[in-house]
């Protein structure tokens, strides 16, 4: 079969020091129900961040602190899918795909994070969620994708206690006002890089490497998570809800003790500090004693809430080495000399994301959605005009054929959406990593469709 050789061709491609992934030419075909699809996140594509009565999120703020964005760079105009979300949605559709997983802004519908919502916000999801349903696409609504409102920063933020109650008023806003017609919903997207890269190195908005305030801020998101799914159940009782956690292999930098005791805690902080109390009801044993000066009676069943699915992203391994300066005594490290990487030099190893989806699997029995999964680049266009981006394609085909060995291994694997439709804002990154099947022409604002575009609707048609 054509898909069979042009993966096989795709691992090969990529192999060099990685082991080849198994492909079983009879099950190649994914199981049925499985939802292909693409995602996206609110402030790195839509733009018009002072239209409509939005108000300022702590991205907004923290791209305008010096040194903080590469280049200097902004979300304020990002792909300006905010005015061109129609062009961006017949994309889709021309991609074939069955869902697409977007986030709401937060500001844009409560300038304040509380209090009166901003009816133009609000329409403006109407309309790209009426777009979306007429094009046969299936809207998948992330609450939050990092951009808190800076009215509640101001009031403490995830800091303080009351934001969990705050992002359930704004969830039960949200479901009330879309739970007609959106059925999937996550509470939160990547709440282990947006608080460590946020609250303990200092790299993502609010900018702040303190090791008290990363560590409330992990209990207070995991409350609002309970909460918000709650508040979800209540408005839309046919809701199905998740959450997405990222999931990686975390490495120690040398076989030093030290190093290797820094892979473990960053493994309990980056893999298990939300999913484990938000599933399990429990904090993961390296991180217990941290979080108790944090925790109130009770605390724990109101983050443990009935869910339905696993949003699982992944990328590559991370490696670390001790720290005894940063919050939690660990910092980010270089992977060995010699390791498969991409074009902006994240680690490629099939194998950790068949591992990865396998313990998803055995460790919180529900079936699991890959919500992003992805390739950056600096991708330009050729002579003439086109992007040819194969080492994306040989990456989406190798990563592919990681997961359908994990499903053959009985991974309860239901989607995979790439990371991502555009080429956008990619926070501290700005606008130099390109991760979409789409290219955008910044100055322009052009879109045009990568190689990668019509082989991932290759690959759809023939599923």
């Amino acid at each position: 079969m054509i898909l069979v050789n042009t993966l096989a061709r795709s691992i090969y491609r990529l192999k060099g020091k990685m082991k080849s992934i198994p492909l079983d030419p009879t099950t190649v075909r994914q199981p049925r129900g499985f939802t292909w699809g693409v995602s996206t996140s609110s402030y790195q594509i839509e733009g018009a961040t002072q239209e409509d009565g939005r108000g300022p999120s702590i991205w907004d703020i923290h791209c305008r602190r010096p040194g903080r964005v590469a280049r200097g760079e902004t979300g304020d105009v990002a792909c300006d899918h905010y005015h061109r979300f129609a062009e961006d949605v017949g994309l889709m559709r021309e991609l074939g795909v069955g869902a697409y997983r977007f986030s709401v802004a937060w500001p844009r519908v409560l300038p304040l994070g509380r209090g009166q919502p901003n009816e133009a916000g609000l329409a403006f999801y109407d309309r790209l969620i009426d777009a979306l349903l007429t094009a046969g696409i299936e809207p998948w609504l992330c609450l939050y994708h990092w951009d808190l409102p800076q009215a509640l920063e101001d009031l403490g933020g995830w800091g303080n206690r009351a934001c969990a109650t705050w992002f359930a008023d704004y969830a039960s806003l949200i479901g009330r006002r879309f739970g007609g017609r959106v059925k999937r919903f996550a509470t939160f997207n990547e709440p282990a890089v947006s608080t460590l890269f946020g609250y303990g190195f200092g790299w993502n908005a609010p900018g702040l490497s303190d090791r008290e305030a990363l560590l409330r801020t992990t209990h207070h998101v995991n409350l609002a998570h309970g909460r918000g799914v709650d508040a979800l159940r209540s408005a839309v009782p046919d809701a199905s809800i998740g959450a997405i956690h990222n999931r990686q292999p975390c490495r120690p930098g040398s076989p030093s003790i030290a190093d290797e005791a820094a892979a473990r805690l960053l493994d309990a902080y980056w893999n298990d500090a939300f999913p484990d109390p938000q599933i399990l009801g429990r904090y993961p044993p390296a991180l217990a004693g941290l979080m108790e000066p944090y925790q109130q009676a009770g605390d724990l069943d109101i983050i443990r809430r009935p869910i339905d699915w696993f949003g699982l992203n992944h990328y590559g391994p991370i490696y670390t080495k001790a720290d005894p300066d940063k919050a939690l005594g660990f910092a980010w490290t270089s992977a060995p000399n010699g390791a498969a990487h991409s074009e902006i030099g994240w680690q490629i190893e099939p194998e950790a994301f068949t591992q990865s989806l396998l313990t998803v699997h055995e460790r919180y029995h529900l079936p699991i959605h890959v919500l992003e999964n992805g390739y950056g680049a600096p991708d330009r266009p050729d002579e003439s005009g086109a992007i040819n981006d194969q080492r994306r394609i040989d990456y989406l085909a190798t990563y592919i054929g990681a997961m359908r060995d994990a499903i053959q291994r009985g991974a309860d694997v239901r989607g995979y959406f790439v990371w991502s439709l555009l080429d956008n804002f990619e926070w501290g990154s700005g606008y130099a990593d390109r991760f979409g099947l789409v290219y955008v022409d910044y100055p322009s604002q052009q879109r045009i469709p990568k190689a990668s575009f019509q082989w991932y609707a290759d690959l759809i048609r023939r599923q």
